[in-house]
């Protein structure tokens, strides 16, 4: 079991969240409940799964919510993009925000090498 809150990985996703819910305030009201909303749920979700993933009995169970977690890294990438294309996001905040994107995605592929390494060491 992992403390989630002392994982970088976990602080870097918090980080990330943070920063999208403060851009995504300056959207236009007819995306509240649209794109604003799902990049919120889907970046909501990456530190959400690497702390339940962090709760579970093996780095094997750890692993499928870091896949999880990747996956909505992947799709919130996807947003931004859109968000950006449609002028939502500056440049300035478009490159911020997938920098952070690719960061987080980097740390999850690395933390999940890791703990397969571990628990093929355990067998």
């Amino acid at each position: 079991m992992h403390n989630f809150r002392k994982l970088t990985v976990w602080n870097s996703a918090m980080s990330l969240t943070v920063e999208l819910y403060k851009l995504t305030e300056g959207f236009p009201k007819q995306e509240v409940y649209g794109l604003a909303s799902q990049m919120r749920r889907a970046a909501v979700s990456i530190p959400s799964n690497i702390a339940e993933g962090s709760g579970r009995g093996s780095d094997k169970d750890f692993c499928r919510f870091l896949d999880i977690a990747i996956s909505s890294c992947f799709e919130l990438e996807t947003q931004i993009e859109i968000s950006y294309r449609m002028d939502y996001l500056t440049e300035e905040a478009y490159k911020q925000l997938t920098a952070s994107c690719s960061e987080v995605q980097k740390m999850i592929y690395s933390f999940r090498r890791n703990l397969l390494k571990n628990e093929a060491q355990k067998s």
